[in-house]
């Protein structure tokens, strides 16, 4: 659909919409997102919710919303009494798993991103450098022989999820329950069938996590879910409440994002032989290869969403008080203003100051976990896999609905030995 269709004066949409949460449209948003940039930089829509939000695309803007005080994660600090009272039900009954660092401001982000910072830390994640070489060898010695396997269902999957699942100290065997839940509640906002599908996810990952809460205040342990619940006893205001919404949100993006990452990245090197038999060649490029696929291959497409605290005018479009903003990272990652080239995949791109962990005060605290795990996960991939080939077209594969992650729901290849 033509960007005129979208449009009417002053960069409204019209009531054509294009659905930014639907698989359709992940399958390729980048030239929706560069006549945006081009013709709409901060680009009003609806969304599948029925909801009012702004789409800001270009790098300098969304880097800017990013750290703009006149835009706030909490809601309550921007809507007026009338708009918080119209909020559509789900926003409501999804507000006990928002009392987490990513949705919150200071001084409550961070105190709670100090309860957990410390399990962060580029040395203490370079540490389980050995855990996840072992990990990823394992998953590989599974399928090989068989000529074929899922990359996402055999590979990117089981990674991260089995490294965050032994980090908070919740059963490895019940990793598939949680990514079900989780996929559940990424890809709710793509409907309203899907929201109402959450629903009862979100309750089953909330009593699940409880249970493991309960389960690690009776008989402590080396870990991290063990490590809150102490916090919280010993007087660290971590309530109840945060305690689900932190380890929900650990749960959750310390496996989803990191899946795409290695999907998508796998993806767009099998799609630039060049590249792949450059990185191949070359093993020491991994580092500003993985840069580059973050940046190319956005595991992120939106930060989350921002509302205005006040009137806030930006690239000359003038968004109300209490409307919600997007900052489109997928977009910034190819803005031609800040790359050269930005639709040519280069792992030896330099400078590159993606924005796919963020910017400012939420700059994401998983990154070094993320880019380790990757790293690991794509070099190991090549080494012990000198064969790989896409198992079907592009446009055959199926992605993933949801609003803020883009990634595959399956990616087959072929192992020709």
């Amino acid at each position: 659909m033509g960007l005129s269709a979208l449009l009417s004066s002053n960069g409204r949409s019209s009531h054509d919409r294009v659905n930014i949460a639907s698989s359709e449209f992940k399958a390729n948003p980048y030239p929706f997102y560069a006549r945006l940039r081009k013709e709409a930089p901060v680009f009003r829509t609806v969304l599948p919710t029925g909801e009012t939000a702004w789409l800001v695309t270009r790098y300098n803007d969304v880097a800017t919303i990013l750290k703009d005080e006149r835009l706030t994660k909490e809601a309550a600090k921007a809507m007026t009494p009338e708009q918080l009272a119209n909020r559509p039900w789900f926003r409501k009954w999804f507000k006990p798993l928002k009392r987490n660092m990513l949705d919150l401001e200071p001084p409550d982000h961070t105190r709670l991103r100090g309860l957990v910072q410390k399990a962060f830390t580029p040395r203490l994640i370079d540490q389980m450098r050995e855990r996840i070489q072992q990990l990823t060898n394992e998953l590989l010695d599974a399928v090989e022989g068989r000529g074929h396997f899922d990359l996402i269902h055999d590979y990117a999957l089981p990674l991260p999820t089995t490294i965050i699942a032994e980090m908070l100290g919740v059963p490895v065997q019940d990793r598939h329950a949680f990514h079900r839940w989780s996929n559940a509640l990424v890809s709710a906002a793509s409907s309203s069938w899907r929201m109402l599908k959450a629903v009862p996810n979100a309750w089953a990952l909330m009593r699940y996590i409880r249970k493991i809460i309960h389960k690690r205040r009776v008989n402590p342990q080396d870990d991290l879910v063990s490590a809150l619940t102490k916090a919280e006893e010993a007087g660290d205001t971590l309530t109840e409440e945060e305690l689900v919404a932190m380890i929900f949100l650990l749960l959750v993006a310390g496996h989803e994002t990191t899946v795409n990452l290695i999907g998508n990245g796998m993806l767009a090197l099998l799609e630039h032989p060049d590249q792949l038999e450059k990185l191949r060649n070359v093993p020491t490029l991994i580092k500003p290869a993985v840069e580059e696929l973050l940046r190319y291959a956005s595991p992120v497409e939106s930060a989350t969403e921002r509302f205005a605290r006040e009137e806030v005018t930006i690239a000359g479009a003038t968004i109300p008080r209490g409307e919600m903003v997007f900052g489109v990272i997928a977009s910034a990652n190819r803005d031609e203003q800040q790359f050269p080239d930005p639709d040519v995949l280069d792992i030896t791109r330099e400078p590159n100051k993606h924005l796919s962990f963020g910017i400012g005060t939420h700059f994401c605290l998983g990154a070094p976990l993320a880019r380790l795990e990757a790293q690991i996960a794509i070099a190991t991939l090549l080494r012990r896999v000198p064969k790989l080939w896409l198992g079907v077209a592009p446009e055959k594969l199926r992605w993933r609905p949801g609003l803020v992650l883009r990634g595959l729901k399956a990616l087959p290849v072929l192992d020709h030995q």
